[in-house]
């Protein structure tokens, strides 16, 4: 966002406040207030220059005199999850970030940004997409459409509006086209490109990128549709202490026969056609940088391995549920699928 136009001096006549008010009109009505120093000092917006007047202050009067003082607002290094979401319920949209000597450093828009989250994410995409054939033999999975757009950009927008900016897509089959892709910013991030030189299976191409030694990273399949809350798939895994969480969602076997339960040859009970519910792994991941960085190098490697071995160890192995959409597109019906979900949302939105 351009900060400038949101910014005004306290010493600023109050109609020249008003004119600035109304050019941001149809956008985020606030201005930021600071002190001839530098330092933010106040907050004004057109109900505060309402209520001023009310109260007898005249146009010729300064923004100092019309402003709202107690004005909330977050040090550098306390920018967290928890502290955006404390701010949020206070419905505040603009959010300043200061110094330590009380300047902006930077200023958070919840409309675009709803919070920041303290990871990177790496998005697997090297897949052929066989089952999709023939729409694959010249498209990679993740650029087919749906809707207006690639699948695999519905991701990297729901990462980048939780303030994740270090992204990497691992790229193998028709590598060309995806780093083309990502040659430009997609929802505002500069996406990295990660070539395997052969298949290293669900996440073996992760030691390709560069982890850092401290931290988690999101791990996800870059052909998925899905509405997943990222923000509390972090907080789940922090409260959890876990090394690693798995989003899961809901998977349901019915059995269309009366199940028997026995002891030994004889029938103790009769159940008459039963269902049963259990949570699949999703192919969105957190894991501890510790655990990604023990990844042997150049090896195949599938997630499910790097999860047993986690377990033998006796990490902290959590799950998530998904409670939204979530959509695995891997064969041409749920292509179809996602193609005929995102129709409808943008009918419901235009309606």
């Amino acid at each position: 966002m351009n900060i400038d136009r949101h910014l005004i001096g306290h010493d600023a006549p109050l109609v020249e406040a008003l004119a600035r008010l109304n050019e941001l009109s149809g956008g985020l009505m606030t201005l930021l207030v600071t002190d001839s120093d530098g330092r933010m000092c106040g907050t004004l917006t057109d109900g505060d220059v309402r209520r001023a007047l009310l109260r007898g202050v005249k146009l010729e009067a300064l923004v100092e005199d019309a402003m709202f003082h107690d004005f909330r607002y977050l040090k550098e290094g306390e920018v967290s999850p928890d502290s955006l979401r404390g701010l949020r319920r206070h419905r505040l949209a603009l959010i300043p970030v200061l110094d330590a000597d009380g300047k902006l450093s930077r200023v958070i828009d919840t409309r675009v940004t709803r919070t920041i989250l303290p990871v990177r994410a790496i998005l697997m995409a090297g897949g052929k997409g066989e089952r999709l054939r023939p729409m694959t033999l010249e498209t990679p999975k993740p650029l087919l459409k749906v809707g207006d757009k690639a699948i695999i950009d519905y991701n990297i927008e729901a990462l980048a509006t939780v303030g994740i900016d270090d992204i990497s897509v691992t790229v193998n089959y028709l590598a060309e086209q995806l780093e083309e892709h990502f040659s430009r910013p997609v929802g505002g991030v500069h996406v990295k490109c990660v070539r395997e030189n052969r298949p290293l299976g669900t996440i073996g191409s992760v030691t390709l990128a560069e982890i850092p030694a401290e931290g988690e990273t999101i791990v996800m399949n870059s052909d998925l549709l899905t509405t997943i809350s990222f923000e509390d798939f972090y907080l789940h895994h922090k409260k959890q202490d876990a090394d690693i969480t798995i989003a899961a969602v809901p998977y349901n076997v019915s059995v269309p026969y009366a199940i028997l339960d026995t002891d030994g040859e004889m029938v103790t009970s009769l159940e008459e056609k039963p269902t049963y519910s259990y949570y699949a792994n999703a192919g969105i991941y957190i894991f501890s940088n510790e655990l990604l960085r023990s990844l042997p190098q150049g090896e195949r490697t599938d997630a499910t391995d790097l999860i047993e071995q986690a377990l033998s160890e006796g990490k902290r192995v959590s799950y998530f549920p998904i409670n939204g959409t979530w959509i695995d597109i891997g064969s041409p019906s749920d292509f179809a699928h996602a193609c005929e979900l995102m129709r409808h949302l943008r009918q419901s939105v235009e309606a």
